[in-house]
């Protein structure tokens, strides 16, 4: 992402105008009461799937270390210290390539569809070929939220830097993002039987669906600039725009000019996060909601007794920024989420302002992330997403909130 604080930016009001002609051609659902879960399920949720254990770099088989390497499409030519290096003109890096082989087979386990997004852009280096990676829960679906985080890292061309994993950027969101598809993958079985069995009969929650979106080429080569830059998204924002929803039998009667682009209700773009004591800000008003309703979850939770910093009141920090309810669009952080923000789609960008001090520097590796606040990040979006989406966490999985925080304690 690009260093531009949010209130240096301005908005012109052409570009408004824009986004306001083309928001509203978009399927999506506006501001709406969410089902807050109750206590019990909260503590149900934060124990059904191990917070810890996909984003452990203590242990090597961890989602997280196993996304912890350089993720850039250089090459080392000559020599073992790559003194002198080359951007790869095919798919990737080894590392990347393995990285993304990583996440696909994650997702593929748990039976998501998974689609590699392949492409060919023009860099600074020439031709290269970027993969965005696009796994959906229910592909039938009208509508979906979309969790999002780059998979790459930044390209360096000499050592050491070319050593660089961008462990806050974005290794750790990515690790998020496969604990949050594991953690609600049975929830989201769950949710689609009732629907079956008519239980259920809400229809907006039977047309929306979570995707996940990987994207390549975040980083800049070499300079920032509106073309060495998010490669992934532009390319995907742009294919989007121009792919019209098929019919499906699932399906309600939709325009048949619908775009792929039109069933985006949220895009939530995860971004630097890991270090310890993160400053989050809303920085759009129309996903206002949402963030407070991320606060409210992580309030929830704290309140439930399942943070580790749960036991002292007074200590306890939230990640997020107080809104003061008078905040309008007055500027961003560039990021993968700007060519849809310029094609309409509503964005929720979780980024801390300012960014870690490892920013960019071979310092951000695994020494740079705090367990516990990864802990806690993968807690607030089980519990945020499962009430958007309507979820219901089993209660049979609940253990005592003393042996909860007691276990994590060990662990630490």
């Amino acid at each position: 992402m690009r260093f531009r604080p949010f209130h240096f930016v301005k908005f012109s009001v052409f570009a408004l105008l824009a986004w306001t002609t083309q928001s509203s051609q978009l399927s999506r659902l506006g501001q709406r009461d969410l089902t807050q879960l109750s206590t019990e399920q909260i503590v149900a949720l934060a124990n059904s799937v191990d917070p810890v254990k996909n984003i452990d770099t203590r242990n090597p088989d961890s989602h997280l270390s196993r996304l912890l390497i350089p993720r850039s499409g250089a090459l080392c030519i000559f020599d073992r210290q790559c003194v002198f290096l080359m951007p790869r003109l095919v798919v990737g890096s080894e590392n990347s390539t393995f990285v993304r082989q990583h996440i696909t087979a994650a997702l593929r386990a748990l039976n998501w569809h998974v689609e590699e997004d392949r492409f060919t852009e023009y860099t600074p280096y020439g031709q290269r070929s970027f993969t965005n990676i696009i796994a959906t829960k229910d592909p039938s679906a009208l509508r979906r939220i979309i969790v999002s985080a780059h998979y790459d890292s930044k390209f360096f061309p000499t050592y050491p830097e070319n050593q660089f994993v961008g462990a806050t950027d974005s290794a750790a969101s990515c690790a998020m993002m496969l604990d949050l598809a594991e953690a609600l993958n049975p929830l989201l079985d769950d949710r689609e039987q009732r629907l079956l069995d008519g239980q259920e009969d809400d229809e907006d929650l039977a047309e929306t669906t979570l995707q996940l979106v990987f994207f390549d080429g975040e980083e800049a080569f070499k300079e920032w600039t509106d073309a060495d830059s998010v490669y992934g998204a532009r390319h995907l924002s742009g294919k989007w725009a121009t792919t019209y929803v098929a019919p499906h039998m699932k399906r309600r009667l939709i325009s048949h000019s619908m775009t792929e682009l039109g069933g985006i209700e949220h895009l939530i773009l995860l971004d630097l996060l890991g270090a310890p004591s993160p400053s989050v800000r809303s920085y759009f008003t129309d996903t206002a909601w949402l963030f407070d309703s991320l606060a409210s979850a992580e309030r929830r939770l704290h309140e439930s007794g399942v943070l580790i910093d749960s036991e002292d009141a007074a200590t306890f920090q939230s990640f997020f920024v107080p809104r003061r309810g008078n905040e309008f669009n007055y500027g961003y952080i560039a990021d993968d989420h700007i060519p849809f923000l310029q094609r309409g789609v509503n964005v929720l960008h979780l980024i801390p302002y300012p960014f870690p001090g490892v920013w960019h520097t071979l310092r951000d590796d695994a020494t740079a992330l705090d367990i516990s606040t990864m802990r806690r990040w993968n807690l607030v979006l089980r519990v945020f997403m499962s009430e958007y989406l309507g979820l219901q966490p089993k209660l049979d999985s609940i253990q005592t909130r003393h042996e909860h925080i007691k276990r994590f304690e060990y662990e630490l």
